[in-house]
């Protein structure tokens, strides 16, 4: 019986830590990690949670299949297939800890930043309240519904006046939207290290949340890509693992029992998404990359104070 109840506390964790990880987008490896590692030893780490994040992430391809950025996608996939056959490779030769300090350094910091900048939907507020004052003044009114009328008598041009008028809101220039704007094609690069250092050390954590959140995709769009991101990475490594005969048969086991915790965790993390706003999901993302951070800094406290 003993030798069942190490899949029982991963599946039971497991599925606790795919719910945070929906909710929080990513991030399940911080809580499985440890247990890993007090149950089967740091060896067994990066296969283990590679096989489990594998599986998990590619049933919520699946449940989110619809809100997928394919164009996204499309950039990333080329940078991270290469990052996460040479990390993997690399992990079986070598086996770097103080990278991730600089991975919990990057977390902490950009989650500080997030929260110093307004999010999208603020902006988007701001914006409009300040239009929706100039309409504020009885007269302005007047002269807005006159224009309107006579736009419906078609009295007016076919470049129409109410068009040129100034009382009229005008959309929201790019420039007004904080932060600089990424395109998709930035993310290859990005993809291509996160991959590397994944498959080097076993997991980055949520690390390219910041990439996410700049490009504009939040909720069911961010756990969507991200996801189809991940299996894309997890299944190179595995195949890399496998080349290399890294992986074992308890290795496997246990990699299979987080992955299929996380199908009916995701069901109950989807439906939990659908209730929450876009800033609450950007609030719980930020707060858990500096969970993160801090998680993995504390992880490698020795080498981090040797290095001071």
């Amino acid at each position: 019986m003993s030798e069942f109840l190490p899949i029982v506390y991963l599946s039971v964790v497991s599925f606790f830590a795919w719910i945070v990880s929906t909710l929080a987008g990513g991030g399940s490896p911080f809580i499985l990690i440890p247990l890993v590692n007090l149950l089967m030893g740091a060896s067994a780490v990066p296969p283990v949670i590679t096989i489990g994040m594998f599986f998990g992430n590619a049933h919520r391809v699946l449940l989110f299949w619809r809100d997928i950025d394919w164009v996204l996608t499309a950039w990333y996939a080329p940078g991270a297939i290469v990052g996460a056959i040479l990390g993997a490779y690399t992990f079986t030769q070598i086996h770097l800890d103080w990278l991730q300090i600089i991975i919990a350094i990057f977390l902490i910091i950009s989650a500080f930043l997030f929260e110093l900048e307004k999010s999208p939907e603020k902006v988007v507020e701001d914006k409009n309240f300040k239009n929706i004052k100039l309409l504020n003044n009885s007269h302005e009114l007047e002269e807005l519904e006159e224009v309107i009328e006579l736009n419906q008598l078609g009295e007016l041009s076919e470049l129409s006046a109410l068009e040129q008028s100034e009382l009229i809101p005008e959309e929201i220039p790019q420039s007004s939207k904080s932060g600089f704007q990424l395109q998709a094609w930035h993310i290859m690069p990005a993809g291509f290290l996160k991959a590397y250092v994944s498959g080097l050390v076993g997991t980055t954590g949520p690390v390219l949340n910041p990439f996410y959140l700049r490009y504009g995709l939040v909720k069911e769009k961010m756990i969507a890509t991200k996801a189809t991101h991940m299996t894309i990475i997890h299944l190179f490594k595995l195949i890399t693992y496998g080349v290399f005969a890294a992986i074992s048969k308890e290795q496997l086991i246990a990699g299979l029992a987080i992955g299929l915790a996380a199908i009916p965790a995701n069901l109950v993390g989807k439906a939990l998404l659908k209730r929450m706003s876009q800033n609450q999901f950007r609030q719980i993302v930020l707060a858990f990359m500096a969970i993160g951070g801090a998680w993995m800094l504390w992880g490698q406290r020795d080498l981090f104070f040797n290095l001071l």
